[in-house]
């Protein structure tokens, strides 16, 4: 349990607030913070979770930093983009977010602890309500157990998630059916496919919002790593997306040929799929292979930044956010040899469909 408390600062950050609104909340009976023997408050990260799940669920579109009145300002009716008004867009513009979770000893993270690289629901959802409104269709050309597809749920989106493995597939319409049930089936879309066929299917011009977190080459397979050892395989979860599948482009084994398939193949035809004006986020890390440093992220920027999209459009970036992930154990890299980092952010990559 030990694990699961956080201090006043921590708590601050995670539910996005400032130290004086959660002491606010903490008077009003909102939160409930555990006292140490020497009298310092912690708050329990599940407990945060929860109250973050709950505030989305009732009030959304919810971003905790306007807990104190925000949401009762009118949307400017100018606003074609999503249903925030001033002073709840304005914090999501920061070049930053802090990755949130519902901890691993949440009754919801059952399922999602089974996939080897999930990302948080709640982060995707925070991405979803700015870039989108309600009633709007966002896809998911890596689909995993279906984080985006809760996020759009809960967010009173629609959605699309293609998923290349029947385990993963199957795993997210299980996800939606319990741990979203006030949810309509018929406004979520699960596709069991190669995404390269799938999105051939689709139509151009008819999908609001992209959001994905893609393949990082082939990190997972690396059986080696000692955070892989003892975070996953002493728990008998999954370590990879697949064994040997030649589909799955964790298995390429050149790193250039993975990232021009993943170009070529998969971004640029989700792209063809969006509406001109929308918007495309990519959730990527850096990461090491064996000695040299991969700049993942900056190099899917030097491909996609003014690549040509069809019908006289191009992809223009737009930013890149830091998704900050505080939670993570720091692990002795290279210690006492060399700097070896601990790579403890993500990267939100966000891309614009325009004309040209």
């Amino acid at each position: 349990m030990e694990n699961n408390l956080i201090s006043t600062s921590g708590a601050a950050k995670h539910l996005g607030v400032s130290k004086s609104t959660l002491y606010r909340m903490v008077d009003q009976g909102t939160l409930f913070p555990t006292k140490t023997p020497g009298g310092q408050r912690r708050f329990d990260i599940s407990e945060l979770d929860e109250y973050l799940e709950k505030s989305r669920t009732i009030k959304a579109p919810q971003n905790p930093s306007t807990a104190d009145g925000g949401l009762e300002k009118p949307v400017d009716p100018r606003n074609k983009l999503n249903d925030l008004n001033g002073r709840q867009w304005m914090p999501l513009t920061k070049s930053y977010m802090y990755q949130k979770g519902l901890g691993s000893k949440h009754p919801h993270a059952a399922i999602e602890r089974q996939h080897p690289a999930p990302f948080s629901f709640q982060d995707v959802m925070q991405l979803i309500e700015f870039f989108t409104k309600k009633g709007m269709l966002v896809l998911d050309p890596f689909g995993g157990v279906g984080s985006t597809t809760k996020a759009a749920a809960m967010s009173g989106r629609k959605s699309i998630s293609i998923e290349l493995q029947e385990k993963w597939h199957k795993l997210a319409v299980q996800r939606l059916e319990s741990e979203v049930p006030s949810a309509d089936p018929e406004d979520h879309r699960f596709i069991n496919s190669d995404a390269r066929e799938a999105l051939a299917t689709f139509e151009t011009d008819s999908i609001d919002f992209i959001v994905t977190s893609p393949p990082y080459w082939s990190i997972l397979n690396k059986k080696a790593d000692h955070k892989v050892q003892k975070e996953r395989l002493a728990n008998n979860l999954a370590t990879n997306y697949s064994d040997n599948d030649p589909r799955d482009l964790s298995n390429i084994k050149e790193y250039p040929e993975f990232l021009d398939t993943l170009v070529k193949d998969f971004f640029i035809p989700s792209a063809a799929t969006l509406k001109t004006s929308k918007y495309m986020c990519l959730i990527v890390s850096d990461f090491r292979h064996k000695s040299k440093y991969v700049s993942f992220h900056s190099d899917l920027i030097q491909r996609l930044d003014g690549h040509d999209v069809g019908d006289n459009t191009f992809l223009a970036l737009q930013g890149v956010k830091a998704l900050i992930q505080n939670h993570k154990s720091l692990m002795p890299y290279g210690y006492p040899f060399a700097y070896v980092e601990n790579i403890h952010h993500q990267y939100v990559l966000i891309f614009r469909k325009v004309k040209k």
